[in-house]
């Protein structure tokens, strides 16, 4: 899908429509600066991304993906279920009320539920596929060397990372913390093995092991 109405943000073209809009506005109240700026940057990395590999895409889909991945990154988690998963539900009931239903709703739910499995994400749909790349650029620096230094410092400068290192590990570390079972299966488990003094998660070994069957 390509949007006509466009404006241009720290030197990237993105979409100037009525519901990307409104993630923006929802972004800005819901995320502390520091988080508000990491969306930010990881849409406009995914912009970016996109227009240097040639990707055709949805650019509404991208822009709400990637602006709502972390809505419930924050030291109020408490699960039940992964952050992914329990954000990729918000995201998707923000695109329903703002109209955006069907295949596309389902592709920013997958975006989000799957920006931090890289392994998976970024083989999905060029949608998912983007959101990932994009996301992941800003936290660990997933090629960043297809970025022109020009670009990447202006995107930088206009959405400063505000020490984004140090308070993820915190708002992961709380994670970690107070909804253990949310971790055993994704990459919190590092920081808890690395941060959080007592944490052990179960093996899938003995998953495996003490499956109840004979053999």
């Amino acid at each position: 899908m390509t949007i006509d109405r466009k404006r241009i943000l720290a030197g990237v073209v993105v979409p100037d429509t009525e519901i990307v809009r409104k993630a923006l506005e929802y972004a800005g109240k819901i995320y502390e600066p520091y988080l508000f700026n990491h969306v930010m940057r990881s849409w406009l990395f995914a912009v970016a991304l996109a227009r240097i590999q040639n990707i055709d895409h949805d650019e509404e889909v991208v822009a709400l993906g990637t602006l709502l991945h972390d809505v419930t990154l924050n030291t109020s988690f408490h699960g039940p279920r992964r952050f992914e998963v329990e954000g990729a539900d918000l995201a998707r009931s923000f695109a329903w009320e703002a109209g955006v239903v069907g295949h596309r709703a389902q592709l920013i739910w997958d975006s989000v539920a799957l920006n931090s499995t890289p392994s998976i994400g970024l083989y999905k749909e060029p949608e998912v596929a983007l959101c990932t790349a994009g996301i992941c650029l800003d936290v660990v620096g997933l090629q960043y060397s297809r970025i022109s230094a020009v670009e990447m410092r202006a995107i930088v400068e206009a959405f400063p990372r505000l020490g984004l290192k140090k308070k993820m590990t915190t708002c992961f570390c709380h994670m970690v913390e107070n909804a253990p079972e949310t971790t055993y299966d994704n990459f919190l488990r590092d920081f808890g093995q690395r941060y959080v003094t007592g944490y052990a998660g179960p093996s899938s070994v003995d998953f495996v092991m003490e499956a109840p069957f004979d053999s």
